[in-house]
């Protein structure tokens, strides 16, 4: 199996680091004896082989202010996932009579009440939009 550059510099950050096996380590320094540019240019600069990959931290209040933020959308987001689903299960399961303040029979509404259906199947889509709106927001 023919080694390149490319599979070289992928395992260096093992092999800078000390974590590499000793195969892996066998395989680079025997690359880099037939390698001398590139070993030179590790011996002389190994952090300017990679990229920098820690992100720059971000100032103190914007951090708290992202984390307020993204806490405010968690709740919001949870207390309309309640309401959706307990909306959508009113619209598809039973009727409520409001007369007497008690629930009358288990059928769909659909079939005897489409006039209550409607209003309660309207706030049960607005939850869900509203919903799935701060989820995406969150991503």
């Amino acid at each position: 199996m023919k080694v390149t550059r490319n599979v070289v510099l992928d395992l260096l950050p093992l092999y800078l680091s000390g974590e590499a096996s000793t195969d892996t380590r066998a395989l680079i320094v025997e690359y880099l004896a037939q390698d001398p540019e590139l070993a030179q240019r590790i011996r002389s600069r190994p952090a300017a082989l990679f990229p920098e990959t820690v992100p720059t931290p971000l100032p103190p209040d914007l951090e708290v202010r992202s984390l307020r933020r993204v806490r405010t959308l968690i709740n919001v987001q949870k207390w309309l996932f309640g309401p959706a689903i307990a909306l959508t299960a009113v619209a598809l399961s039973f009727h409520l009579d409001l007369e007497h303040g008690r629930i009358d029979d288990l059928y769909f509404m659909v079939e005897k009440y489409p006039l209550q259906l409607g209003p309660v199947a309207a706030l049960a889509v607005a939850c869900w939009v509203a919903y799935h709106w701060v989820r995406r927001r969150l991503r």
